[in-house]
């Protein structure tokens, strides 16, 4: 904790923001990546709501109060960008968010920034029948292996909650998976 405070000081200082912010990206980036990604399915959009969360992240550091661990005040960041995102672009095309999604999973066959199987396609397309905070539950869990205690920090969920979600939304892509 006091090497987060340590950082999270270099961070503010002027004289040592630049090098501490470079810094915070080559930790961050990949691990912010791939949550984002996981939520929106689809890589360009990834990159832009990636960029777009960095630089929430530098312009709101100034209020980061500690009441969490930085890497959780950042997920929520990443996390409530790529949720906006997501009905900003549904509205815009005039959609609905899981006409969206069932899209998205559609094109990731056409990715090349998407290397899974069959399997992993017919997953992407249960978890797309879950609840949005079930969704984003299951994949905090299962895909980026996020401890129950972090998840809770991030979505502002009880554990004992975050648990329950978890099983349910396990049960039903389990009951998608075995009858599709």
């Amino acid at each position: 904790m006091q090497e987060e405070q340590e950082f999270i000081n270099q961070l503010l200082n002027p004289k040592t923001q630049n090098q501490a912010f470079q810094r915070l990206i080559l930790d961050y980036q990949r691990p912010l990546y791939n949550h984002i990604r996981n939520i929106v399915l689809n890589h360009d959009d990834t990159d832009d709501i990636l960029q777009n969360t960095f630089i929430k992240i530098f312009q709101h550091l100034k209020n980061f109060k500690g009441d969490s661990k930085l890497f959780s005040w950042m997920y929520r960041i990443a996390t409530n960008e790529a949720l906006t995102f997501l009905k900003q672009k549904s509205k815009r095309n005039g959609v609905s968010s899981e006409t969206l999604q069932n899209k998205a999973i559609d094109n990731l066959e056409a990715d090349v920034f998407f290397d899974g199987n069959e399997i992993q396609l017919k997953l992407q397309k249960a978890i797309a029948l879950l609840p949005e905070k079930q969704q984003l539950i299951f994949k905090m869990k299962y895909f980026e292996e996020l401890k129950y205690e972090a998840i809770s920090e991030i979505l502002g969920t009880s554990v004992g909650g975050l648990k329950a979600s978890y099983h349910i939304a396990v049960k039903k892509i389990e009951a998608f998976v075995t009858t599709n």
